[in-house]
């Protein structure tokens, strides 16, 4: 890859939430500018040859810097070395950012109740969505799912009262539901599609998934975002193309 293509950056801080999830900051040059939802190429030398990955953005378009949240994969050519970072280690960034999970992308229907649905380092696109003012202008709703697997690995739930308290006032109705697979206590235990399914997830906030004013964005594992695509389109809801329709994915993984 051409050195026009990428800048190199250094890492400011790095937070371990779990053995197998980690994020991690990095300096923001002054050109890099985003929209929220987008994501990020980060690259790392390995043996001589540099290798990138894609990275949804969490920091808001208006931070300093770029936060990045990642999973760690046994034996992964990237992230089995991109774990031991420490503050101060180069990354290199990309220029420009990627993707198009943006609520750009929604003109039909209108804004009215915005769905966020994630697992895992999914989570990280909806963050960076959620710290910026117009969209909780837009809408008058906003719920955001977090799928995990255990207790643990709930990362950024004090950034969820910070996002709720920072831009919530005066704004859109906030739900966040948590949901814990492995946990037959938690309150939510099912995989999304099942609670799509049973309608648990509108139970929940007292507000039904609607073709005529939901926007339905997912973004975490693959198999979830295809089985969970499957359940909104038996409900009647519709891929959003050109701007028209419901449901949005990211498509990077």
């Amino acid at each position: 890859m051409s050195e026009e293509k990428y800048t190199l950056e250094t890492v400011r801080s790095v937070k371990r939430w779990a053995s197998n999830l980690f994020s991690f900051t990095i300096t923001r040059p002054t050109h890099f500018r985003f929209t929220a939802g987008q994501f990020a190429r980060i690259g790392i030398l390995a043996d001589g040859e540099l290798i990138f990955r894609a990275y949804s953005v969490v920091s808001s378009p208006f931070d300093e810097t770029l936060e990045f949240f990642s999973i760690v994969v046994p034996d992964g050519a990237f992230t089995s070395r991109l774990q031991h970072l420490k503050v101060g280690d180069p990354l290199y960034l990309e220029k420009i950012p990627y993707g198009f999970l943006t609520l750009a992308r929604y003109q039909q229907p209108a804004p009215h109740d915005l769905w966020l649905l994630a697992t895992g380092t999914g989570l990280a696109p909806f963050i960076s969505i959620l710290q910026d003012f117009d969209t909780w202008q837009k809408y008058q709703t906003i719920v955001l799912a977090y799928s995990v697997r255990t207790q643990q690995e709930l990362a950024y739930i004090d950034k969820m009262n910070e996002i709720q308290q920072t831009f919530g006032e005066g704004g859109a109705e906030f739900y966040f539901l948590p949901i814990i697979t492995r946990d037959p206590l938690a309150r939510l235990n099912q995989r999304l599609p099942k609670l799509i399914e049973l309608g648990r997830l509108e139970e929940s906030v007292n507000l039904k998934l609607n073709v005529d004013s939901s926007h339905v964005m997912l973004c975490g594992n693959p198999q979830m975002v295809e089985d969970t695509k499957e359940a909104l389109k038996s409900r009647g809801l519709v891929m959003n193309r050109r701007g028209v329709g419901n449901i949005a994915v990211e498509n990077y993984w």
